[in-house]
């Protein structure tokens, strides 16, 4: 696999969440090379948590159809795993309504435009059309910092891909329909359901992949003890 010469600081710039991709399918072998490289994330005990699944064809398309269906209905299921506090404090709650502020801001969808809003996170369930839509799952009997281990493992990849051009974005999304996947899919109980990942060749005239959400700056999050 060749690896696009970017510094690493330029790199960690580049990648960012890709909501809209070009119907070009990935060159045959480099999903596997760019899983082989996110296995060289850090592991506690060599672990190596987490499986993906490639889903294709007629997989596919009954995962997706069935989860624009029960978000359609408003149908609610309990998560595998906590993904976000329980309640939301406020100034966590800033921070996603401003990153929900810069996505429909660039779609020019507005804030009372909930058909809109809703139009656009359906798209999480079709993978945001992209040409390869991955299921991430952990075995239900890993330990939370587990988690910990395969969000790396995530981000290895997600930076890998990054390297060779493309775009990618984790959909959180699916984590909330945990028993409608294992049961669309045939997976058992103990498969439990993390999220989903979009990859493929982002889209330069998507207007979605324009947005860059701001990050703290190391003041914020970092102290000295002495």
């Amino acid at each position: 696999m060749s690896v696009q010469d970017f510094p690493f600081s330029e790199l960690l710039n580049r990648r960012n969440s890709t909501r809209g991709f070009l119907d070009r399918p990935l060159p045959e072998g480099m999903l596997a090379g760019l899983l082989a490289l996110a296995r060289r994330a850090p592991s506690g005990a060599n672990l190596q948590p987490g499986e993906f699944t490639l889903l294709e064809g007629d997989a596919r398309a009954r995962l997706s159809t069935a989860l624009v269906a029960a978000f359609r209905a408003g149908k609610q299921e309990p998560e595998d795993y906590s993904y976000f506090p329980q309640p939301m404090p406020q100034s966590l709650r800033r921070r996603q309504v401003a990153a929900a502020k810069e996505l429909y801001g660039a779609l020019q969808t507005g804030r009372d435009d909930r058909a809109g809003r809703d139009r656009q996170f359906e798209r999480n369930f079709n993978f945001f059309d992209a040409p390869a839509a991955l299921l991430v799952t952990i075995d239900a009997r890993m330990g939370s910092g587990c988690y910990m281990d395969l969000g790396m493992c995530l981000y290895g990849l997600m930076l890998a891909a990054t390297a060779q051009g493309l775009g990618s974005c984790a959909i959180g999304a699916l984590a909330s329909y945990p028993g409608l996947i294992r049961s669309t899919l045939g997976l058992g109980d103990e498969h439990h359901i993390v999220c989903g990942l979009a990859l493929g060749y982002a889209d330069p005239d998507a207007p979605e992949n324009t947005v860059r959400t701001e990050r703290l700056k190391p003041e914020e999050f970092f102290r000295t003890l002495s």
